[in-house]
Protein backbone atom coordinates (compact mmCIF):
# COMPACT_ATOMS: atom_id res chain seq x y z
CA UNK A 1 0.00 0.00 0.00
CA UNK A 2 1.21 3.68 -0.99
CA UNK A 3 1.26 6.36 1.59
CA UNK A 4 0.92 10.45 0.83
CA UNK A 5 2.16 12.71 3.53
CA UNK A 6 1.52 16.35 3.30
CA UNK A 7 3.55 19.23 4.97
CA UNK A 8 1.25 22.33 4.66
CA UNK A 9 3.01 25.57 4.05
CA UNK A 10 4.21 28.44 1.81
CA UNK A 11 7.12 28.70 -0.58
CA UNK A 12 9.29 31.57 -0.30
CA UNK A 13 12.13 32.69 1.81
CA UNK A 14 9.85 35.06 3.61
CA UNK A 15 7.71 32.14 5.15
CA UNK A 16 10.83 29.71 6.11
CA UNK A 17 10.56 29.26 9.57
CA UNK A 18 6.86 30.46 10.49
CA UNK A 19 4.87 28.90 12.70
CA UNK A 20 2.09 28.29 9.39
CA UNK A 21 5.51 26.30 8.11
CA UNK A 22 5.93 23.63 10.73
CA UNK A 23 4.54 21.52 7.95
CA UNK A 24 7.13 21.98 5.51
CA UNK A 25 9.75 22.13 8.59
CA UNK A 26 8.72 18.52 9.70
CA UNK A 27 8.85 17.42 6.21
CA UNK A 28 12.36 18.55 5.74
CA UNK A 29 13.61 16.89 9.04
CA UNK A 30 11.86 13.37 7.80
CA UNK A 31 13.69 13.79 4.78
CA UNK A 32 17.04 14.56 6.26
CA UNK A 33 16.48 11.74 8.46
CA UNK A 34 15.33 9.15 5.75
CA UNK A 35 18.28 10.76 3.07
CA UNK A 36 15.76 11.75 0.78
CA UNK A 37 15.59 15.30 -1.45
CA UNK A 38 12.95 16.61 -2.74
CA UNK A 39 12.46 17.63 -6.68
CA UNK A 40 9.56 20.11 -7.40
CA UNK A 41 7.15 18.39 -9.70
CA UNK A 42 3.43 19.18 -10.63
CA UNK A 43 2.10 21.77 -7.65
CA UNK A 44 4.84 20.33 -5.23
CA UNK A 45 8.15 19.71 -3.88
CA UNK A 46 8.15 15.79 -3.83
CA UNK A 47 10.22 13.18 -2.58
CA UNK A 48 9.72 8.99 -2.04
CA UNK A 49 11.03 6.71 -0.49
CA UNK A 50 10.26 2.10 0.48
CA UNK A 51 9.48 0.66 3.65
CA UNK A 52 8.19 -2.36 4.78
CA UNK A 53 6.69 -3.12 1.67
CA UNK A 54 5.41 0.79 1.63
CA UNK A 55 6.10 3.51 -1.13
CA UNK A 56 5.83 6.54 1.01
CA UNK A 57 5.43 9.91 -0.79
CA UNK A 58 6.05 12.84 0.61
CA UNK A 59 4.83 16.34 -0.86
CA UNK A 60 4.96 20.29 0.17
CA UNK A 61 2.73 22.15 -1.83
CA UNK A 62 3.77 24.46 -4.14
CA UNK A 63 0.80 26.57 -4.75
CA UNK A 64 0.49 28.14 -1.60
CA UNK A 65 -1.30 27.40 1.95
CA UNK A 66 -4.72 28.47 1.12
CA UNK A 67 -4.89 26.21 -1.99
CA UNK A 68 -2.93 23.21 -0.44
CA UNK A 69 -5.92 20.87 -2.06
CA UNK A 70 -5.08 21.63 -5.08
CA UNK A 71 -1.47 19.56 -4.68
CA UNK A 72 -3.10 17.35 -2.13
CA UNK A 73 -5.80 16.03 -4.77
CA UNK A 74 -3.52 15.86 -7.96
CA UNK A 75 -0.98 13.89 -6.21
CA UNK A 76 -3.57 11.37 -4.78
CA UNK A 77 -5.48 10.90 -7.66
CA UNK A 78 -1.99 10.62 -10.14
CA UNK A 79 -0.72 7.97 -7.35
CA UNK A 80 -4.11 6.27 -6.73
CA UNK A 81 -3.80 6.77 -2.61
CA UNK A 82 -7.33 6.45 -0.97
CA UNK A 83 -7.79 9.03 1.86
CA UNK A 84 -7.19 6.83 4.62
CA UNK A 85 -3.51 6.29 3.11
CA UNK A 86 -2.51 10.13 3.61
CA UNK A 87 -1.07 12.23 6.18
CA UNK A 88 -1.50 16.08 6.62
CA UNK A 89 1.17 17.53 8.77
CA UNK A 90 -0.86 21.23 9.95
CA UNK A 91 0.18 24.02 12.48
CA UNK A 92 -2.77 24.45 15.11
CA UNK A 93 -4.06 27.52 16.87
CA UNK A 94 -6.68 25.72 19.00
CA UNK A 95 -3.87 23.38 20.67
CA UNK A 96 -0.74 24.95 22.91
CA UNK A 97 2.41 24.88 21.56
CA UNK A 98 4.17 21.70 23.36
CA UNK A 99 1.06 19.56 21.82
CA UNK A 100 1.55 17.27 18.86
CA UNK A 101 -1.83 15.30 18.03
CA UNK A 102 -2.98 12.69 15.64
CA UNK A 103 -6.40 13.06 14.63
CA UNK A 104 -8.67 10.90 12.01
CA UNK A 105 -10.67 13.54 10.33
CA UNK A 106 -12.51 16.67 11.47
CA UNK A 107 -13.34 20.68 10.48
CA UNK A 108 -11.12 22.60 9.14
CA UNK A 109 -11.03 24.93 12.54
CA UNK A 110 -10.77 28.36 10.46
CA UNK A 111 -7.70 26.75 8.90
CA UNK A 112 -7.13 27.71 5.31
CA UNK A 113 -5.35 24.45 3.81
CA UNK A 114 -7.65 22.37 5.71
CA UNK A 115 -10.75 23.79 4.46
CA UNK A 116 -9.31 23.71 0.81
CA UNK A 117 -8.13 20.35 1.30
CA UNK A 118 -11.68 19.59 2.22
CA UNK A 119 -13.18 21.46 -0.44
CA UNK A 120 -11.41 19.60 -3.15
CA UNK A 121 -12.00 16.01 -1.32
CA UNK A 122 -15.50 17.32 -1.06
CA UNK A 123 -15.24 15.53 3.14
CA UNK A 124 -12.49 15.84 5.80
CA UNK A 125 -11.99 12.30 6.16
CA UNK A 126 -8.29 11.52 6.15
CA UNK A 127 -5.76 12.05 8.99
CA UNK A 128 -3.68 14.91 10.10
CA UNK A 129 -1.46 15.91 12.48
CA UNK A 130 -2.39 18.95 14.57
CA UNK A 131 1.31 20.58 15.53
CA UNK A 132 0.24 22.97 18.42
CA UNK A 133 1.55 26.49 17.67
CA UNK A 134 -1.08 28.01 20.80
CA UNK A 135 -2.84 31.08 19.99
CA UNK A 136 -0.67 33.98 21.92
CA UNK A 137 -1.72 36.58 20.22
CA UNK A 138 -4.06 40.19 20.39
CA UNK A 139 -7.05 39.71 18.61
CA UNK A 140 -7.35 40.32 15.17
CA UNK A 141 -3.80 39.29 14.53
CA UNK A 142 -4.02 36.12 13.60
CA UNK A 143 -2.12 36.49 10.34
CA UNK A 144 0.76 38.15 12.03
CA UNK A 145 0.90 35.74 13.98
CA UNK A 146 1.03 32.44 12.19
CA UNK A 147 3.12 33.95 10.10
CA UNK A 148 5.88 34.89 12.31
CA UNK A 149 8.57 32.80 13.41
CA UNK A 150 8.34 30.68 16.79
CA UNK A 151 9.23 32.82 19.56
CA UNK A 152 12.95 32.33 21.69
CA UNK A 153 11.09 30.57 23.82
CA UNK A 154 9.86 28.31 21.72
CA UNK A 155 12.84 27.28 19.79
CA UNK A 156 14.74 25.03 21.92
CA UNK A 157 11.99 22.78 22.32
CA UNK A 158 11.12 23.05 18.35
CA UNK A 159 14.01 19.76 17.63
CA UNK A 160 12.16 17.71 19.93
CA UNK A 161 8.45 18.53 19.22
CA UNK A 162 9.18 17.94 15.56
CA UNK A 163 11.60 14.28 16.58
CA UNK A 164 7.34 13.72 17.85
CA UNK A 165 5.75 14.69 14.65
CA UNK A 166 8.65 12.03 12.64
CA UNK A 167 8.01 9.42 14.75
CA UNK A 168 3.94 9.44 14.20
CA UNK A 169 4.80 9.83 11.07
CA UNK A 170 6.51 6.61 10.96
CA UNK A 171 4.20 4.66 13.32
CA UNK A 172 1.04 6.25 11.23
CA UNK A 173 2.21 4.60 8.23
CA UNK A 174 3.60 1.03 10.09
CA UNK A 175 0.61 0.48 12.36
CA UNK A 176 -1.83 3.33 11.24
CA UNK A 177 -4.01 5.97 12.66
CA UNK A 178 -5.78 4.40 15.63
CA UNK A 179 -3.03 2.47 17.18
CA UNK A 180 -0.96 5.74 16.24
CA UNK A 181 -3.15 7.70 18.25
CA UNK A 182 -2.93 5.37 21.15
CA UNK A 183 0.22 5.35 21.53
CA UNK A 184 0.77 9.09 21.23
CA UNK A 185 -2.00 10.98 21.69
Amino acid sequence: MNYLIVGLGNIGAEYAGTRHNIGFMVLDEFAKKHNLSFETDRHAAITQMATRGHKVYLIKPTTYMNLSGKALNYWMQHLKIPATHILVVVDDLAIPFHSVKLKPKGADAGHNGLKNINLMLGHNNYPRIRFGIGDNFPKGRQVDYVLSVFDKEEQPFLPELIDKAILMIESFIAIGAELTMTKFN
